[in-house]
């Protein structure tokens, strides 16, 4: 079964131009993994330090292989989750 997922992050303000920087070989790396179906990230409009990412995967066992990958594990969890202020996650069941 797929699993799709929202996630928000806030970022510290004064690291948010080096997480922006991180975020092109993550999606590249992320979009190339065998279980994933697609992987946005958004900026908001109104406040440049949050992001929301959209994830949608084949099911939990590639969301597992996604959080275990490389470069989850060096960007994600080294690089960025440090410098976050908030950090959430939400599993979502599309409606319509």
């Amino acid at each position: 079964m797929e699993k799709e997922l929202i996630v928000k992050w806030k970022i510290k303000e004064t690291e948010t131009a080096g997480i922006l920087a991180l975020l092109d070989e993550l999606v590249t790396k992320t979009r190339n993994e065998a279980g994933n179906i697609f992987y946005h990230i958004y900026q908001s409009a109104d406040n440049a330090n949050e992001l929301i990412l959209h994830e949608r995967y084949v099911d939990s066992d590639a969301v597992a292989a996604h959080k275990n990958s490389e470069h989850y594990q060096q960007t994600v969890v080294e690089k960025i989750i440090p410098q976050l202020e908030i950090r959430e996650l939400t599993f979502v069941n599309k409606l319509f």
